[in-house]
């Protein structure tokens, strides 16, 4: 016998539920909230969610979230177009962005390679990824990605993949160890974040001069 006195009650409570982080209490003291509130603020919610799913898509170009074909990002006139910034997914490129130390532009793989959990490079925004360093002519690309198993993991990955993607010649960066060891993107705070990009070093000391050009 359920325990709630509504079925609509329950059913928007296990809904709420489903949320990451979000468990069965914090699901019911958020929907009693929404019954003692305004009917008008509500109404913006369930219209703001179903503008959520049916306006919001992803730039074709970078995989970052917008309401246009192209993000903002990759269509300012103000962004360093020379520089690519590598990341898991969109929650580090606000991370970044709110540091205001980073102007060049983005790639959103939508997450780390990890075997354990069944996620090879073909679950990656990868392809793409190779697609867009043909097309280009970046001077550097930067490997900004959390300090896990995982992150090591898909960045020597892609390392391997971008030295055979362009005949131009650029350079592989990644964020400082400002970052612990272990740490995600999104929990560090501004300061150290900005600070990591800015003094990034080489990746293992090297540069990607090209297929075709013999490494010194």
């Amino acid at each position: 016998m359920s325990t709630f006195s509504s079925r609509i009650l329950e059913e928007t409570v296990n809904a709420f539920s489903r949320l990451p982080g979000i468990g069965k209490r914090s699901a019911l003291r958020l929907v009693l909230h929404l019954l003692k509130s305004n009917p008008e603020e509500a109404g913006r919610l369930g219209s703001l969610l179903a503008r959520l799913r049916s306006e919001i898509r992803y730039c074709k170009v970078c995989n970052n979230i917008c309401e246009a074909e192209v993000c903002q990002i990759c269509s300012g006139t103000g962004r360093d177009h020379s520089v690519l910034c590598i990341v898991e997914d969109i929650r580090d490129v606000i991370a970044i962005e709110n540091t205001e130390q980073y102007k060049g532009l983005y790639h959103v793989l939508g997450g780390l390679i990890s075997p354990m959990d069944g996620i090879g490079p073909e679950e990656l925004n990868i392809s793409g990824l190779i697609e867009r360093v043909r097309a280009s002519s970046f001077t550097e690309i930067i490997l900004a990605l959390s300090t896990t198993m995982e992150g090591d993991t898909t960045s020597f990955y892609l390392v391997k993949k971008l030295k055979l993607a362009s005949d131009t010649e650029f350079n592989i960066s990644t964020i400082a160890r400002g970052i612990s060891v272990g740490d995600e993107l999104e929990y560090a705070d501004e300061v150290t974040l900005g600070r990591s990009i800015l003094h990034r070093v080489p990746y293992e000391g090297s540069s990607v001069q090209g297929k075709n050009k013999p490494m010194p």
